[in-house]
């Protein structure tokens, strides 16, 4: 990072934020800076860099041997599109009905998904949770009855084409690989071998921006999962508000190396548009924040040194034991990075201080900006960006150009609510909830609080203040804030804690259901039990109230349960889910007999 990095306008935008304030003692924040035009649809991104930057490499994945990169320039990525675009249209694709991609990402998934897009079809991409892992499919079998998709796209018809078996509903079958095993499916290859015509500019030039380009599920995280309609306005009015923010990427296409999954608003709108609209260059990740699968990670990391590196914090919690142990490594990692950007779920303290460290270490003559945004699938994704250097985690950054972020007064709280030209029209086929997402003057519930920074300098930025679903009252009517205290908990335990979960919904006390992580699950259970009874001391002796410190601790024998639907595949614990889940458990935490595996402080 040069010097001045910060303070040069030509590379990010100046901190510069407006406040509204109304009677009934809400208030909206809102840039100055008015948004400039953006692309009618996703595809002209596409269109310009085959033309501009034809050679220039757009995707990469590993070849089949793992030794070495399948890559895709521009001008290969758009005859690609153009072929399978044809072969859509030659299959009489309707566009009412979306094509649904139920495996990984990989670069067939890609070129479908654009294809569909370049079009005017829906593209759909499902968590391959819902078919690869999960044990029982039916699941996805009620997704795809609600989708009613054209066509359904999977890798491998002998990975995904059992969990195909019986859900119900008619559409095309196509498969990269083994598509001869699942009675009636197309190969892929047959639509990439298809000449294209004329009928598929035709069709992408009928594109408008309030096509739909994209369907994608909610999390689920309070609630049941949504189908949110993404049109080409908010995907490219989103990088825009971004590039008019980043603007170093007007002239450094970015270089990412990327595992986070394409089913979600993270990976796909905001880092694979990222890169479509700036002809950068992404390649894609086999690895994940898991146990022998971030070992993959870290060779990928290694051998392409991105520009930016994009990740959950899960994710950079399982980085960090290499790049400590292996300062090469990490001066390779590091070498040309100019941010690590964390989003998706809270940073603790401590990864913060550990990152900085590490890059101290390994370019101690260039500061690492680590940063975040805030938004939703609803907002495709982006709301605020921290576009300044932080001192440490928590600040969310200030509402974009074009959107305007308001703070209603909710109990404690206030509630963030936003509106603008990147926010959804409403979910698929669901008035009543569409209906319910939007207050009386139209902002989007999103469901957050937050508070400003500097209540005098709004420029400062937002202070994420957790969910307001999670969020509950002990007993004595107090509030607790569940998503401050359980990441200060996390960075207190680290690096014991995987998660934890915070109990005590209207109960006299605050406890906490932990999962350990694998150094602490080797760890005897005694000495485990001490760690967490001593952070819980601290807490209380450093003033902490009965709303801010957990007094019951209970570790978990299981890990999370993506089937039950306790863990995202982006690697962030379900609250809600856990807590139905594990009734049982937090009855044994709460409970008044004693009970020698709950860790007590009262």
């Amino acid at each position: 990072m040069v010097t001045g990095f910060f303070d040069d306008d030509t590379q990010l935008a100046p901190p510069r934020t407006l406040r509204i304030d109304f009677d009934d003692g809400s208030f909206a924040l809102r840039s100055p800076v008015a948004l400039r035009p953006y692309a009618r649809c996703i595809g002209e991104w596409l269109e310009r860099w085959a033309r501009e930057t034809p050679d220039a490499i757009a995707l990469a994945e590993r070849n089949e041997q793992g030794d070495g990169w399948r890559k895709l320039d521009y001008r290969a990525l758009r005859q690609a599109v153009g072929a399978v675009a044809q072969g859509l249209l030659d299959l009489n694709v309707p566009a009412d009905k979306p094509v649904v991609i139920l495996s990984d990402n990989a670069i067939d998934h890609a070129v479908l998904m654009l294809a569909a897009m370049h079009i005017g079809r829906t593209a759909c991409s499902l968590s391959s949770a819902y078919s690869r892992m999960a044990k029982d499919p039916s699941r996805l079998h009620v997704m795809l009855q609600t989708l009613q998709p054209s066509l359904i796209y999977a890798s491998d018809a002998k990975v995904y084409g059992g969990a195909l078996a019986g859900c119900g509903v008619e559409a095309v079958a196509v498969f990269s690989r083994h598509a001869d095993t699942h009675p009636g499916a197309l190969p892929f290859e047959r639509l990439i071998a298809t000449a294209e015509t004329p009928a598929v500019m035709q069709a992408f030039e009928a594109i408008g921006p309030d096509t739909h380009a994209k369907y994608l599920l909610t999390s689920g995280s309070t609630g049941k999962p949504k189908v949110v309609i993404n049109t080409h306005r908010m995907l490219c009015a989103n990088q825009q508000m971004i590039a008019q923010t980043w603007r170093f990427l007007g002239h450094e296409a970015p270089v990412l190396v990327d595992w986070l999954p394409w089913s979600h608003t993270f990976g796909a709108n905001h880092n694979f548009n990222m890169v479509l609209c700036h002809g950068g260059a992404l390649y894609i990740d086999e690895g994940r924040p898991a146990p022998g699968l971030i070992e993959k990670t870290v060779r990928n990391l290694r051998e392409v040194r991105p520009t930016l590196l994009f990740n959950v914090p899960r994710g950079y919690d399982m980085l960090l034991p290499f790049l400590e142990a292996d300062e090469a490594l990490a001066a390779d990692v590091l070498s040309r990075l100019r941010l690590c950007f964390y989003a998706a779920a809270a940073l603790a303290p401590s990864t913060w201080q550990r990152l900085e460290a590490v890059a101290r270490r390994a370019r101690p003559d260039r500061p690492l900006w680590l940063t975040t945004s805030w938004g939703a699938t609803e907002t495709s994704p982006a709301i605020t960006s921290a576009h300044w250097k932080l001192d440490g985690a928590g600040c969310i950054g200030a509402p974009l150009p074009g959107l305007e972020l308001k703070f209603v007064p909710n109990g404690d709280k206030l509630e963030m609510r936003v509106k603008g030209v990147s926010v959804f029209p409403g979910y698929r086929h669901a008035p009543r909830e569409t209906a319910q997402a939007f207050d009386e003057e139209g902002y989007y519930r999103i469901g957050d609080a937050g508070y400003l920074a500097d209540a005098a300098r709004p420029e400062c930025g937002v202070i994420f203040n957790g969910r307001v679903a999670e969020d509950f009252k002990l007993n004595s009517g107090t509030w607790v804030s569940v998503g401050t205290l359980r990441v200060d908990i996390v960075s207190r335990l680290a690096p014991l804690a995987q998660d934890v979960v915070i109990t005590g919904h209207d109960r006299d006390c605050v406890g906490m259901l932990v999962f350990p992580s694998a150094q602490a699950a080797a760890m005897p259970p005694a000495e485990l039990q001490a760690a967490i009874h001593r952070t819980m001391t601290a807490l209380r002796e450093a003033g902490a109230g009965s709303s801010q410190c957990p007094v019951r601790a209970l570790v978990l024998g299981t890990p999370p349960d993506i089937d039950a639907g306790e863990i995202t595949d982006k690697g962030y614990i379900n609250q809600r889910a856990v807590l139905n889940r594990r009734a049982a458990e937090v009855e044994r935490l709460h409970g008044a007999a004693h009970d020698p595996a709950v860790v007590r402080l009262d």
